[in-house]
Parts: structure tokens; C-alpha cells; sequence
């Protein structure tokens, strides 16, 4: 017998301004009282923007280019996701804790959400954005496979909580010009993931002058091949297929869908696109991060 579908406002709650997944938030003292280390690393992003593909990119660096090491865990072990709480099935700050320096630490929390600690300690910080069109395809398909949360009745249904900030995370505009806002400090890396797209050699370098470690052109070459969308998306350590069917339901949309930039147009009706472009202008109108919505 198939389990009804979870109503909205019971999986997802309002949380200091922003959406968030209520399991989350019932143990938030863990997250908020979170001890970090000086040689952290946070890789932030909102959801749905590469998280996965700079987090392989980086692990590769930290490994020195070694693809063995990288496929001993699934991702998601080997880079724990912060805030993420299950009870006790899964626990990110738990699994932080338990790792040794220096650790890689995922997270979708804007800055203010953020364990103060991590400021504190001076960590560096990267985050890698994605222009909120083929974010919210990408946010529609994922929302989907996600047996916990209730589906989307559309994607115009979608796009319009997008727009209101009414999905986890809370809104991608407030999300995006707040760590626009941090990176004016040197310890947080702005990237793009358009950039990455066009140039991932030039992006990887960057990241490892970033971690202050010395690119040479055969490590370059090695973590270019290895996390390429087709090698990511056929590789059982970074595709989720580790992570239980009954929580993530491939079948309805992979994990890993197509990795490029422009889909937004098999799926914007131009009603709906001319919408969301006028109220996109409002909302960052005042921002001086530019976007580019194909290449």
C-alpha cells in the first residue's frame, strides 16, 4: 500500500526568516553551538546549484588528484552535510565530529544560519551559485524524488513558491546577495557555476590557489576527467545511488539529470519566463552579481 504524500507545512517550517525542513530544525542548538576547526572548509551553495560536482572537485584536491581515495565513500560521508538531521538515521554535525582534519563541511545555510564558530575561527569558505532558472528546474525535478517531501503539484505551481522564497531554503535572491554580501571578504570564494560550465580548467586552478596548494597540469587533467558529468553521474560514490530508494527515488528523476546550462527553456512558457524576469529584476535590482542565463 503506498504512504499518502506528506502535506507541505508538515515537512517544512519557517525558520528565522527562512523555509526550512522541520527534522533540521528540531535539534538546531547542535547546529548553532557547532564547534568549528581553523582548517575547515564550508562549501555552501544554495540547493540544486552544483553542490556535488565542486565538492568532488575539492575532495580530488585534497587527495591530490587520487581517484581511489575519492571513491572509498559515498559523497555524502566523506563531505558531511551540516545541518542535515534525521532523528538518529542520519546526522551531519555527528559525522563532523567524528572526522579528522582537515574537514570538508556541505551546507545550504545563508550566512546568518551559519554556526557563528566558522566566522569566528576565520575559515575559508566557498560558495559556488547557479542562475535561478535552471535552479528551479533543477529544484522541481529534485523535490520530486525526495519520497519525504510532498510533490510539487506543477512546475508553474513550483516556479511561483520559488519566487516567494516558499521552498526549503527559503529564497534563492536573499540567499545569493547575502554570501555575495560575505565575499568581500578574501576567506570566501565566489564562483559560478556557469563558469565551471565554460572553463573547468581555469575553475580548478582557481580552487587550488584558493587552498593554497600548487596546480600543476597533470593534477588539473586528473580531476577534469574524473568529475565530468558523465563520470560523476555514472559513479556510485557521487550519483546517490548509496542513499536508500525509499528516500530517494531515482526512478522518478536521477539524482544526476543533465548538468547543463539553458534547460530553463524547455520548461519556462514564455508567459511564466516574462514573470519571473520582471520580478527577478526587482528583487536584484540592487545587487551587482550578474548572472549569465546561458552560454
Amino acid at each position: 500500500m503506498e504512504t499518502s504524500m506528506p502535506e507541505y507545512y508538515e515537512v517544512f517550517g519557517e525558520f528565522r526568516g527562512v523555509l526550512m525542513d522541520k527534522r533540521f530544525t528540531k535539534y538546531w542548538e547542535d547546529v548553532e553551538t557547532f564547534l568549528a576547526r581553523p582548517d575547515d572548509l564550508v562549501i555552501a551553495t544554495y540547493p540544486k546549484s552544483g553542490t556535488t560536482w565542486i565538492s568532488e572537485v575539492v575532495y580530488m584536491i585534497y587527495k591530490e588528484g587520487d581517484v581511489e581515495k575519492c571513491k572509498e565513500d559515498a559523497i555524502f560521508n566523506r563531505i558531511p552535510y551540516l545541518e542535515c538531521r534525521n532523528e538518529d538515521l542520519i546526522n551531519g554535525i555527528k559525522q563532523l565530529k567524528e572526522k579528522e582534519s582537515p574537514r570538508i563541511v556541505k551546507t545550504h545555510l545563508p550566512p546568518k544560519l551559519l554556526p557563528a564558530s566558522f566566522w569566528e575561527k576565520n575559515c575559508k569558505m566557498i560558495y559556488l551559485c547557479r542562475n535561478a532558472k535552471d535552479v528551479a528546474v533543477s529544484y522541481y525535478y529534485f523535490l520530486l524524488m525526495i519520497t519525504s517531501y510532498p510533490n510539487p503539484k506543477s512546475f508553474s505551481e513550483f516556479v511561483e513558491k520559488f519566487m516567494q522564497g516558499q521552498v526549503p531554503y527559503g529564497s534563492w535572491y536573499d540567499h545569493v546577495k547575502a554570501w555575495w554580501e560575505k565575499s568581500k571578504n578574501s576567506r570566501v570564494l565566489f564562483m559560478f557555476y556557469e563558469d565551471m560550465k565554460e572553463d573547468i580548467r581555469r575553475e580548478v586552478v582557481k580552487l587550488i590557489e584558493f587552498l593554497e596548494r600548487k596546480p600543476s597540469a597533470e593534477l588539473v587533467d586528473r580531476i577534469v576527467q574524473h568529475t565530468s558529468f558523465q563520470e560523476m553521474k555514472n559513479n556510485p560514490s557521487t550519483n546517490y545511488t548509496m542513499m536508500p530508494e525509499e528516500m530517494m527515488n531515482q526512478k522518478v528523476s536521477p539524482f544526476m539529470r543533465k548538468g547543463i546550462i539553458g534547460d530553463w527553456k524547455n520548461h519556462f512558457p514564455e508567459a511564466l519566463k516574462e514573470r519571473f524576469d520582471e520580478h527577478y529584476k526587482q528583487q536584484m535590482k540592487d545587487c551587482t552579481v550578474k548572472f549569465r542565463m546561458e552560454l
